[in-house]
């Protein structure tokens, strides 16, 4: 597997394009994914019971057709909780789409991202889907762009590229994503567009996608609130020319793994960009009795408000994770819990047999100062592990969120 630049154009027959509308004010605010021949369509999408117009209209698309060719998505209006007159307007955004694309409304998938309640402004909308047809290209660059144009309060867009070989042909996989705020999925106010040009049986494709999403998307936190409008969509063209997968055969591992780069490169990106953070806060359970505890676990330590709290404050108040991983619903013995702070500046044990060791707060506090901190538990319980994904809690978060329809 080799990293490569770029994101949603990276691999063969793909076309993006992002450009100023006008639903923003003053910044790219729409965004294109396009194949230029159809792609077989998969996706998983938030698990909150109030979704957005286009999450109803992509489920619904992604079961009833075995292909699409296109994604426009829209930033500034989410597009939830609007009521039938939501789903119209999401429906006349992929029929404009369409249009200007020359292929079938039930070809285009959306998303949309931004203020909830509000309802799309359709002339707008209508008259930038024309100019995303009229600017896309297969450009890094235009990947670039469609990766900027999705952004709300992210302060960097996301994107990632990976490549493989499957039988002596060339596999790219790339992909863009956006998320800052309103973040812990099952899924998150994250969308995230993954393109390649695998050929792989629909049922496969979306059995790689379902299965990925727990170790990756799904192990993000920025603040405990699951968003409307997640989506996370996988097109699969077919281009590289490999021989098409249609079992779980030696090929569909590889391809499975590099999808994981991505989409785990896609994660971090997101959890260290939350609102106000000023550091990714990643937290690895080791020695659980089951996977489930593992996750269960560094899901309850990156979700802490006092953990994260103490991550900002490069305070290593250790106590406070023991506490997280206590009322965490898991079953393990604290007497048994070694704990392990690490960053790009060292490695320290906090914490061995459930007591603290005699470690150097200096050190501790250099440590937490990266900004890369690691937090590794060890429960000594079991066999399995399970890596998390927060970031830390500051001032900022509280004044971009008070302010956020401002």
């Amino acid at each position: 597997m080799e990293r490569i630049q770029g994101g949603v154009t990276a691999a063969k027959g793909y076309k993006a394009a992002g450009i100023y509308a006008g639903i923003k004010k003053k910044r790219n605010d729409m965004a294109l994914v396009y194949s230029t021949v159809p792609a077989i369509a998969a996706g998983t999408f938030t698990t909150n019971v109030v979704k957005a117009a286009p999450v109803k209209w992509d489920i619904k698309v992604i079961k009833e057709q075995e292909t699409v060719q296109a994604v426009v998505l829209n930033s500034g209006v989410a597009n939830a909780c609007t009521g039938s007159l939501g789903d119209e307007n999401n429906y006349k955004m992929a029929e404009a789409m369409a249009k200007n694309l020359g292929i079938a409304t039930q070809d285009v998938l959306t998303c949309s991202t931004g203020v909830i309640g509000k309802q799309l402004p359709v002339d707008v909308i209508t008259e930038g889907t024309r100019l995303l047809a009229e600017a896309m290209d297969d450009t890094m660059e235009n990947g670039l762009a469609a990766a900027q144009a999705i952004m709300t309060t992210d302060t960097y867009s996301k994107e990632c590229a990976v490549s493989i070989e499957l039988g002596g042909n060339t596999v790219t996989i790339g992909g863009m994503a956006k998320g800052s705020g309103m973040i812990h999925p099952n899924m998150a106010t994250m969308l995230s567009v993954v393109t390649t040009d695998v050929l792989i049986s629909k049922a496969l494709l979306q059995e790689a996608i379902s299965a990925d999403v727990k170790d990756s998307f799904n192990m993000i936190s920025v603040d405990r609130d699951t968003s409307t409008n997640d989506s996370f969509i996988l097109l699969a063209n077919g281009l590289a020319g490999n021989a098409e997968i249609t079992e779980k055969n030696e090929d569909y591992f590889i391809f499975c793994q590099a999808l994981h780069t991505v989409t785990t490169e896609l994660s971090k990106k997101m959890a260290a960009d939350g609102e106000g953070a000023t550091k990714l806060f990643e937290t690895v359970v080791v020695g659980a009795q089951t996977k489930d505890e593992a996750i269960i676990l560094s899901k309850s330590i990156i979700t802490s408000n006092l953990v994260k709290t103490a991550v900002y404050g490069n305070d290593a108040n250790w106590g406070r994770i023991l506490c997280a991983m206590g009322y965490s619903g898991v079953d393990f013995n604290p007497d048994f819990v070694d704990l392990y702070i690490e960053s790009a500046d060292g490695k320290l044990k906090l914490v061995e047999n459930g007591m603290a060791t005699d470690y150097s707060e200096e050190t501790a506090t250099k440590i937490l100062s990266g900004k890369e901190v690691r937090a590794i538990a060890d429960v000594k319980m079991g066999k399995h592990t399970a890596t998390a994904w927060g970031c830390d809690l500051t001032y900022d978060y509280i004044k971009i969120n008070a302010d956020y329809r401002s």
